[in-house]
Order: structure tokens, then sequence, then C-alpha cells
């Protein structure tokens, strides 16, 4: 039987999506303003989930959602759809599996999708799929501390391990882990449905929307959002320390009814549901 011609990204439309206008080459300059192109108008979330839908990973149905259905989506969905916009770029794409270190001293399973991308005699970590912790563009593998805007991450070594850390409070603190074995669509397939599925699973029990800017980190988790303003002196917009003098950088507000949350879906996130919508989560408090 002969088999289906495999689905080609529609590179126009995904482009127009992440307002992106520049060169089309496979350089890591590209590389570096399409990873932050991304990051900043596709969120990351899990809110299908709490509909009740199945979340897939074929390239249509993520360019559906996440391209002509303006939605954003998980590190499976966003970093699925990057490796294939970078690879109609030229890009040599390898995709890996992370264990998530962030908030847990558990022994967690490989439940993250980053890429590395090889070019210009390096190789570069690309992750737009982490949310308001991730990365706003490439980093290399060889360690070096890079500054991207209020944010500073490093990749270091750990026996076999390479561990995506972050500079926060003086203190370089574990994002994640991973080694540099590729993984494969099945894998993904398999983690998936652990992630979208199993009643342990943060994603399944809390609802989690997160966008990053160059200027702050927008993460709503159940009922609460904050904002993260970085290690730079701008002020908080939201929360009891707006306007008050507070050199504090992080921001916290608490939405109050179902359509405060809608609201701050649309008008914090570009995410538009019906007005009936409600989402299947424990939003009766906020996550601390």
């Amino acid at each position: 039987m002969e088999k289906a011609p495999a689905h080609r990204i529609d590179l126009e439309s995904y482009l127009s999506r992440v307002h992106y206008a520049g060169p089309r080459s496979a350089a890591l300059a590209v590389l570096e303003e399409l990873h932050l192109a991304h990051v900043r108008h596709i969120p990351f979330e899990n809110l299908d989930i709490l509909l009740g839908r199945p979340i897939l990973l074929d390239l249509g149905a993520l360019e559906a959602k996440l391209v002509h259905g303006g939605r954003g989506g998980y590190c499976f969905e966003q970093n699925t759809l990057f490796a294939a916009v970078l690879e109609e770029l030229g890009f040599p794409v390898t995709r890996l599996a992370a264990r998530v270190r962030s908030g847990t001293t558990r022994l967690l399973p490989r439940t993250h999708m980053l890429l590395k991308v090889d070019m210009e005699g390096d190789a570069v970590i690309a992750d737009v799929g982490f949310g308001g912790d991730g990365l706003l563009g490439p980093i290399s593998l060889r360690g070096e501390p890079m500054r991207q805007s209020g944010w500073t991450y490093r990749i270091a070594r750990e026996a076999d391990l390479y561990v995506l850390q972050w500079l926060r409070d003086g203190t370089w603190q574990d994002l994640y882990a991973f080694t540099l074995e590729p993984h494969y669509l099945i894998d993904f397939e398999m983690a998936n449905h652990y992630v979208s599925t199993h009643p342990s699973s943060r994603f399944v029990q809390t609802l989690t929307v997160q966008r990053s800017t160059p200027e702050a980190r927008y993460i709503l988790r159940n009922r609460e959002l904050s904002v993260d303003y970085g290690d730079g002196e701008k002020r908080p917009s939201v929360g009891p320390s707006a306007g008050s003098g507070d050199p504090r950088t992080t921001s916290v507000q608490v939405v109050q009814s179902d359509g405060e949350l809608l609201d701050m879906l649309k008008n914090a996130f570009g995410l538009t549901f019906p007005p009936d919508t409600r989402f299947f989560a424990r939003l009766a408090d906020p996550v601390r």
C-alpha cells in the first residue's frame, strides 16, 4: 500500500503567526530571532487537557491548533512544531528528552521535549516549550553562562548528563537534565499520553498558561497570575506592589471568577474561548 505523503509545514502561516519577517537561512541569528518570536506569540498552555480533549502530536493537528487556531500548547506540541519549521528552513535538528528538575527533588520520567540544533561549528539547545521559566533563545552546549534579557542561563555537566540551569537569587538552579540520545515520535507519544492523562500529572491537576517576553514572564496557575520581571529594575504593573516603590521583581494577581479567568486568558495571553467555557481543574485555590 502506498504511504500517504508526510504533512509539510505551512511556513508562511507560521511566520505570520509569530510575527517574523526576517531572513530564512539556516543561520544562528535566524534561529535566535525565530526562537524569541515563537515564545512571545505562542503561549505555553494545557487547556485542552482540562477541556477533556486529546493532545495530538501529528504535524497537521499541531498546525491547525497552534498556527491557524491561535492556540498554544505544551512542550511536545511546541517543540514538534518548531522542529518542523527549523527543518523546513534547513537546520539540522535532533529531538531530545529531559527529566524536569524544577520545583521537585524527586527523580521524574523523561517528560520534557527539547531540540538540539547543529550549526556553524557548534551545537545549541533550542526549547520553545518550557514555559515561563524557559529559554528566550538558543543556548550553547559548551556551558558558558548566557544572559537573555533579565534572566541568565547555562548548561552544566553532571557525569553523562547536561543540565539546563538558571540564575535565581544568586544561585544556579536546575531546570531539567538530559542526554544527547535522539528521541522519536513514538517516545514522545508515550510521554505525552502519561502527561495528559495520568491522575498524578501536574497538567491533569493544574490549569497553567505561560508566556515569555524580554520584559516579563506571565505565569497563570489555576486562579493565580504571577508576573516575573527578572532581575531588572522594572516595576510590577499588577498586584499589591504596583506603584508602591516596592523593588520586588514579581507581582501576583488572583482571579476571582470564571468570567475574569476568561478575560485574563484573552487579554494577557491572546486565547479566546466561548463565555460558557469551564475548565475542569482544581481551581478553588491557587497552587502554592
